[in-house]
């Protein structure tokens, strides 16, 4: 048929050669801009991913440089105890200097009062002044805040607890098994009464601390041997007390680490039996107990450590302190005497808030979440309720070196030195945590920068291969059209 009102040919080499000019476009525009999906239309279903780890992407890219600043942060807190660490351990060389004390002037000691009060003021200036970014760390303000603590807990650290944005966390302990001191009981006569007046009963008794030997002559009651006993405790770490006509022999502190060891070296005549106390009840003797005559050497008894439950977990015990460290809480409680000597649940205290937040994830949530208590560390706040604080060493304190309390002033600078050295642990584990977070997270970037590439960028051979196709296909759709848009011409034939 021939027409040329309407050319079908034509308009068909129109229609073909818009779609390939429209191809042409998107593979030039793919080429320039490097990026496959420029618009919606290019891929509704591949934006939407694309987008979503695109947002990944950025997310994750926070989370890193929130792990880098927690990383400065800790770091910051931790160089600032490394040089109060430092200062401790000065004192604690200046106390055992001023000990040798008819090797020392009293000018001499009043000079080494006047350094540990500069070293006191030192801590507590670097304890008000460390900081990041304006943050105070080593004041006390990132530690946490707790409320209704117990009678029953004489004293308690927090370290880190995980708990939602103004939410708390009910700190409940239940004692499973009390803490014991070692000891021995030492059944004889109320009055020693001896073969023959001139012999002597000798015992000797260990402890922690060290080893006494006692010789006692007939006649001796036992609370005379007690006192004696007792007039060497504190190199011992051995006390005696009497209980119907026996004596009772105990370890200084309690725990697992704690022992009485009595061994009777001669008689002399004298019967006895040594019994050891009850791992449940230490008021009470065990049954069964040896004769003096058929001791074979010393009898020993140890200790024993409080055992619990904190929030559903098992806590380890250190004679009356009882800790945990979990993602979700990490705490030590020192129990008061009667707080570790008997089984069941005590409500130890809440923590409603506080410790230093940071948030290691891509999502605000929990899991990514870390508080970290960071106490202080003023000459005030170091040591224990029980032993002391470090201010109690400056001129005039309880514990200064012109005190007769030299002793004690080393304990509670020993007790500084091993607070700041689990600080400085805890901090460096959680550096080591943060290391492992950015390095996760870095592995996480890259898969999704990889997948949200794979989904989003252009690929280039295959777009070049498809820019050469569409070329030619253009190319060969404008020679065509030309053809037939002379092709109406060939009807001029039949009118001639």
């Amino acid at each position: 048929m021939s027409r040329i009102n309407t050319n079908v040919n034509s308009l068909i080499a129109q229609r073909v050669l818009s779609q390939n000019n429209k191809a042409l476009s998107t593979s030039l525009e793919r080429l320039s801009t490097g990026i496959r999906i420029n618009r919606a239309k290019d891929d509704p279903g591949g934006l939407i991913a694309s987008e979503n780890l695109r947002a990944d992407e950025a997310a994750i890219t926070a989370a890193l440089g929130n792990a880098e600043r927690a990383n400065q942060v800790v770091g910051s807190a931790e160089a600032g105890l490394a040089e109060i660490q430092g200062l401790v351990t000065q004192l604690d060389g200046l106390i055992t200097a001023t000990a040798n004390d008819d090797g020392l002037t009293t000018e001499e000691k009043e000079a080494n009062q006047a350094e540990v009060d500069s070293i006191l003021q030192t801590i507590d200036r670097i304890a008000a002044t460390t900081n990041f970014n304006g943050t105070k760390l080593l004041n006390g303000s990132l530690n946490f805040q707790v409320k209704s603590v117990a009678a029953t807990v004489a004293d308690y650290r927090v370290n880190g607890a995980m708990m939602e944005t103004g939410g708390t966390v009910a700190v409940n302990a239940v004692v499973t098994a009390s803490a014991q001191h070692a000891g021995l009981l030492v059944s004889a006569a109320a009055v020693l009464d001896l073969t023959n007046a001139t012999d002597q009963f000798v015992i000797e008794i260990g402890g922690t601390k060290g080893y006494r030997q006692f010789s006692f002559a007939s006649g001796t009651t036992d609370a005379q041997m007690a006192a004696s006993i007792n007039q060497y405790k504190t190199y011992t770490g051995v006390s005696a007390a009497t209980s119907g006509g026996a004596l009772v022999l105990k370890s200084m502190d309690y725990g697992s680490d704690q022992f009485v060891s009595a061994n009777v070296i001669t008689a002399a005549g004298q019967t006895g039996t040594i019994y050891q106390l009850s791992s449940t009840d230490e008021a009470t003797a065990k049954a069964a107990g040896t004769t003096f005559a058929n001791a074979a050497g010393a009898i020993t008894d140890d200790g024993q450590d409080v055992a619990a439950f904190v929030n559903g977990i098992k806590a380890s015990g250190d004679g009356r302190t009882i800790s945990v460290a979990s993602d979700g809480l990490d705490l030590e409680l020192e129990l008061t005497t009667a707080g570790a000597t008997a089984t069941g649940s005590i409500a130890a205290l809440t923590i409603n808030g506080g410790g230093a937040t940071f948030n290691l994830g891509p999502k605000i949530e929990a899991g990514n979440q870390i508080r970290l208590g960071i106490g202080s560390v003023t000459a005030a706040d170091l040591g224990t309720k029980g032993t002391g604080y470090l201010s109690s060493i400056r001129s005039g304190g309880t514990n200064d070196l012109l005190s007769d309390n030299l002793d004690d002033a080393q304990t509670i600078v020993r007790q500084a030195l091993n607070q700041v050295g689990q600080i400085r642990s805890r901090l460096g584990s959680f550096q080591n945590y943060v290391d492992s977070t950015v390095n996760t997270l870095s592995v996480t970037l890259e898969n999704t920068s990889a997948a949200e590439s794979a989904i989003r960028e252009t690929d280039f051979a295959e777009e070049t291969a498809n820019l050469t196709r569409n070329q030619i296909l253009v190319a060969a759709g404008t020679q065509v059209l030309g053809m037939v848009n002379s092709q109406p011409q060939s009807v001029l034939q039949l009118l001639q």
